[in-house]
């Protein structure tokens, strides 16, 4: 997992409704109450101000003026905006994990995903937790650049876990993600920083236009539904 520790209480909660919205437990979208989301935390309207405030910084929630927080949408142009920088700072995460990780670690890398295979294999769906199972984020972490994993940890990750988990981690393309990921992890162990980026960039551009795909056929089951 994340290396994080709820410190306080507001730590806690903070956690818990980031956790709810990558999730979709709470819906993309949705307007947050504060006297709503303190009944359902049993904390006080205060703390959950607070967790709203850090909530915007990961840009998971933005403010409207007369409407108030709501939980950012998942819509196209921000899928693209979003991926253009992941694509960038991700695969230069890979050029340089292959050129930073130790060979411990790319055996552990290649252990995770050994794990990950039992999953993929059976079905549909190639969930992972936030954290040390993501794949995504073993690599960030094996660039060994602090500025860019802080770009990456402490900027965009849950953003992006956020279309990631709702709509980019199940369906018919799970297998050839997973694919994609031993192609790169080959390319970091063979110390090959140039393919390592080319893939990294390659993978995250096929996870969009999937992505785009299911927004699509969303927002027509939607007027669809409205006709």
């Amino acid at each position: 997992m994340i290396n994080e520790q709820a410190i306080t209480s507001a730590d806690k909660t903070f956690f818990l409704l980031r956790r709810d919205i990558v999730e979709g437990e709470i819906p993309s979208g949705a307007k947050l109450s504060e006297t709503e989301l303190s009944t359902k935390y049993a904390v006080s309207r205060a703390v959950i101000r607070e967790a709203i405030n850090r909530l915007e910084s990961c840009r998971l929630v933005e403010r409207k003026a007369n409407i108030g927080a709501r939980v950012v949408a998942l819509t196209p142009q921000g899928l693209v905006e979003l991926y253009e920088v992941r694509e960038a700072l991700e695969g230069m995460a890979a050029r340089l994990a292959a050129r930073n990780m130790t060979d411990q670690e790319i055996a552990d890398l290649n252990a995770l995903l050994n794990q990950h295979f039992q999953e993929v294999k059976g079905g549909e769906s190639y969930y992972q937790e936030a954290g040390d199972v993501d794949f995504h984020y073993r690599i960030i972490q094996g660039s060994k650049n602090q500025h860019l994993t802080n770009m990456l940890t402490n900027g965009i990750y849950h953003l992006v876990r956020m279309y990631r988990v709702q709509l980019g981690m199940a369906g018919p393309r799970v297998t050839t993600a997973f694919d994609e990921h031993r192609h790169i992890v080959q390319a970091i162990c063979n110390r090959d920083e140039e393919l390592a980026e080319m893939l990294m960039r390659r993978h995250i551009t096929y996870s969009r236009k999937n992505i785009e795909q299911k927004l699509a056929a969303q927002a027509g089951s939607n007027r669809r539904q409205q006709a």
